[in-house]
């Protein structure tokens, strides 16, 4: 491998993928169907019912509600999901809610919704002619931050993620990395507890907490049902997934086969379910949207594992240096298994 080689380097072949992946003939920023269900002013009673199947409430008053999504605020071209205003009502506050759908567990949610939260003040304060500047303690509403999840890995009805997790990942690494150069062997209850203490001592001034709702078949029964929507959007997307493996054997064309399992969802949908009028007006838009998604999945694998690649061949090779160990050694404290260090040797000397 390059001693030239870096992090940054990384990145920038990730930006190039993600470029590619987009194709140069679409530049329009799509939408997923969870903001398309949910953040369309005609759909504004399942957004105030998902609010209040979120918080336990029972407002009724759908002109509280006013959606506010970044345009421009994209993650793999597509825009954030959905974020909304909700009025005092009668709670004497207003709130700032930030949803989004991932059909993959991402613990880096926290830093994302920071970031697009950043970008929905800055928004709110322009539009409300707010000085910053001034010596009046700007009126601010209350941050919600919230992720439905529907991935394939199990994961409980609710759980939060933290910001400060990814300061104790930082913190973790090099303390890991320390114990390496000191030719210590160490095991990571010792490194977990050092992490911690030096995590309390630094104090750090900014945490994000994010609230992550798990919306597959069997979780969360009770807030599905006081929303219905969700609860039948979390139907189709199941149903998806569910045709998909089975017409996985018939078809050839992976697209192909995705494209007949939504159809089949659409088609497969009851009667009485509130969105299905709205899903089958919109059959061309949703179909593509779900394609949309579906890519995005595919090419967010491929970048994972890239990254995940290339991360480890840069972590061997810092190791190697700064210790002199051999590959070996340094893949043994690294605890990489075993059925994946050929592909890392063939990658590493092959870059040497």
């Amino acid at each position: 491998m390059s001693e030239k080689k870096t992090y940054e380097e990384l990145e920038e072949r990730i930006q190039e993928l993600e470029i590619q992946l987009k194709g140069s003939s679409n530049r329009e920023y799509k939408s997923r169907l969870f903001g398309f269900l949910f953040g369309r002013e005609e759909n504004k009673r399942w957004t105030l019912s998902l609010y209040n199947a979120i918080h336990g409430t029972s407002y009724d008053d759908i002109s509280a509600v006013t959606i506010n999504t970044i345009e421009d605020v994209v993650y793999m071209g597509m825009k954030n999901d959905l974020s909304i205003l909700v009025s005092e009502i009668v709670s004497l506050y207003r709130t700032l809610e930030l949803y989004e759908q991932q059909s993959s567990y991402n613990p880096n949610m926290p830093v994302r919704e920071f970031m697009y939260a950043g970008k929905l003040y800055d928004k709110f304060i322009h539009s409300a002619r707010l000085n910053r500047y001034g010596k009046k303690l700007l009126p601010l509403p209350l941050p919600k931050l919230v992720v439905f999840y529907n991935g394939t890995d199990e994961k409980e009805d609710e759980t939060t993620l933290l910001l400060s997790d990814a300061f104790k990942e930082e913190i973790r690494q090099n303390v890991l990395h320390k114990y390496s150069g000191m030719n210590e062997k160490t095991d990571e209850s010792r490194i977990q507890s050092e992490m911690e203490k030096i995590f309390r001592d630094a104090d750090p001034d900014i945490e994000v907490k994010v609230r992550m709702i798990n919306i597959n078949h069997g979780h969360n029964r009770e807030m599905l049902s006081k929303c219905r929507p969700l609860g039948e959007y979390a139907w189709f997307v199941a149903q998806v997934r569910n045709n998909q493996a089975d017409v996985r054997t018939e078809e050839d064309n992976a697209q192909t086969g995705i494209g007949s399992a939504i159809d089949r969802a659409i088609d497969e949908m009851p009667e009485d379910f509130e969105i299905k009028k709205f899903i089958t007006a919109n059959r061309a838009e949703v179909k593509d949207m779900c394609l949309t998604e579906y890519n995005e999945a595919e090419a967010m694998d491929m970048l994972k594992e890239e990254g995940r690649q290339e991360t480890r061949l840069l972590d061997i090779k810092n190791l190697m240096d700064s210790t002199g160990w051999t590959a070996e050694k340094a893949m043994d404290t690294l605890k990489i298994p075993k059925d994946q260090r050929i592909s890392l040797y063939v990658d590493l000397f092959r870059k040497e």
